[in-house]
């Protein structure tokens, strides 16, 4: 492979990265709002649609900024494994392959960050295991993203 195609194929495979980083903070930071949120409605506070939308877009600003770190982390660390795995399986099952892969790197990175953080948890909605089944699965989209954007710009 020549310089040049290999130059373009890694500016593809980060620019797909990025892409699936984006979405996966932005979709997990959204979770962590309505579930930190749900919380509140859960001890009778009042949450209009108004101020649920304003905190969104809050969290997304300030929360998504420390959650992208572990984010990154866990995407640089899941997806050459499923790269790995998914090199001798067809072309349609290798996106579930990426998907779960970032899912469970997710998983992991919050595992190890909540054991190394001297709080009870750096993120609230991780606390219970549906809060981070849904953070995983926010990640597991941006492995689907990533595979797919790597393979549709694949030459």
């Amino acid at each position: 492979m020549s310089t040049v195609n290999s130059k373009a194929t890694a500016l593809r495979r980060a620019g797909a990265f990025f892409v699936a980083v984006v979405v996966a903070v932005a979709l997990g930071a959204m979770i962590q709002t309505q579930y930190n949120l749900a919380a509140l409605a859960a001890l009778g506070v009042d949450i209009p649609l108004a101020i649920r939308l304003r905190t969104t877009g809050q969290d997304l600003l300030g929360f998504s900024p420390v959650y992208a770190v572990l984010v990154v982390w866990a995407l640089l660390c899941s997806l050459p494994v499923a790269a790995l795995c998914a090199r001798r399986l067809s072309q349609r099952a290798q996106p579930l392959v990426y998907g779960l892969a970032a899912l469970v790197g997710l998983v992991v990175a919050v595992l190890v960050v909540n054991q190394l953080v001297p709080m009870p948890t750096l993120i609230a909605a991780t606390r219970a295991w549906h809060g981070l089944l849904l953070l995983a699965l926010a990640a597991g989209v941006g492995g689907v993203v990533f595979a797919r954007l790597v393979r549709a710009s694949a030459p």
